[in-house]
């Protein structure tokens, strides 16, 4: 038996960057497009020229936004009708709607983290969306 040195990792070599027809680099082009939510999906969607992965990750954020905002009008459709049957559902409404807001938050927080890890992280549903009107 001989005694080997311990073998060390190489340190992971970072995912290239690539320059966005904006200027920036791909991941933090797509990480702003979520950042600013509807606003900043619908401006890098129509200003990038380049990049497919900044144009999907706009695309999906503008789709994400809009489902999030079709959710909230329904839900305060259907918890205004309970409402006007019984009053004490408030009680149920506002923690649901609690926990709901920062499940939405974490996942919306999650997808900026994995756009920024050049990673084309679909959404269900909403990923496939993007991808078909990205081309």
């Amino acid at each position: 038996m001989q005694n080997d040195p311990p073998v060390q990792a190489s340190p992971a070599s970072p995912v290239a960057a690539t320059k966005s027809s904006t200027g920036l680099d791909d991941n933090v082009a797509s990480l702003l497009a979520y950042l600013f939510q509807f606003l900043g999906g619908l401006i890098f969607f129509l200003i990038e020229k380049d990049s497919r992965f900044v144009r999907f990750h706009a695309m999906q954020s503008i789709l994400f936004c809009a489902a999030a905002i079709v959710f909230s009008i329904a839900w305060s459709i259907v918890w205004g009708i309970l409402f006007s049957i019984s009053g004490s559902l408030i009680f149920i409404d506002v923690p649901l709607r609690l926990v709901i807001s920062l499940g939405l938050f974490l996942f919306w927080l999650f997808v900026m983290y994995q756009a920024y890890s050049h990673r084309e992280y679909r959404i269900p549903v909403i990923g496939a969306i993007a991808a078909k009107q990205v081309g």
